[in-house]
């Protein structure tokens, strides 16, 4: 019996990639907006957070101006109601929007950052457009590494379920405390000087200067 060759099952696409930077190029289009948006929209999507405050950490990352290619702390997506199990509802709610807006939330609980110092820019997904919501976001952390996501985790977690607080709080949460679900979690959480040397790194191959 000849040997089966995975060559018979690998998909390729001469214009995923395509599709992907078409998505992109727009993205970097789009108006730079405040954090959260001013008006609440339908539709899922991508989108990146950018920071402009003075924490001493993230200063050299830190922008005055949010243009083309300016490095983002955080990129993320958000999907419609059913997307994970291919039972998208017809009607697509506004996850985007709700997604980013809980960012504004968290963040508006730690007691060394301020909601007031990041904009953000978003890329509405939605109809047959829903299914690359993922390979997008995917190419953006790819190409901008950004600290959040790459370095720092947690930013973007949940309140654990019940029962689940024996786990550890995230690297983002030691170093911005106050969320109030975080210190209920009972697990050794990452070492604080660890984190430092490790932003230290980051920003500075990616940061100014």
């Amino acid at each position: 019996m000849p040997k089966d060759s995975t060559n018979a099952h690998r998909f390729t696409s001469s214009i995923l990639q395509g599709i992907i930077h078409d998505a992109e190029a727009f993205f970097t289009k789009t108006p730079v907006s405040v954090f959260p948006p001013a008006e609440r929209f339908e539709g899922g999507g991508v989108y990146a957070l950018y920071y402009t405050g003075d924490f001493e950490l993230y200063k050299a990352i830190s922008l005055t101006a949010i243009e083309e290619g300016s490095l983002p702390i955080y990129v993320g997506k958000a999907v419609p109601a059913g997307w994970r199990t291919a039972r998208v509802t017809t009607t697509s709610g506004t996850p985007l929007f709700n997604r980013i807006s809980e960012h504004f939330r968290n963040i508006r609980q730690v007691e060394n950052l301020s909601p007031n110092n990041f904009k953000c820019k978003y890329l509405i997904l939605d109809g047959d457009e829903t299914g690359i919501i993922g390979p997008v976001e995917a190419h953006l952390i790819r190409k901008f590494q950004p600290l959040w996501n790459v370095i720092i985790d947690g930013f973007g977690d949940h309140t654990p379920g019940k029962g689940r607080f024996n786990q550890a709080k995230s690297g983002w949460d030691v170093l911005h405390p106050g969320r109030a679900w975080a210190a209920r979690c009972m697990g050794k959480p990452p070492d604080y000087d660890d984190l430092v040397e490790r932003i230290r790194a980051y920003v500075k191959v990616r940061g100014k200067g």
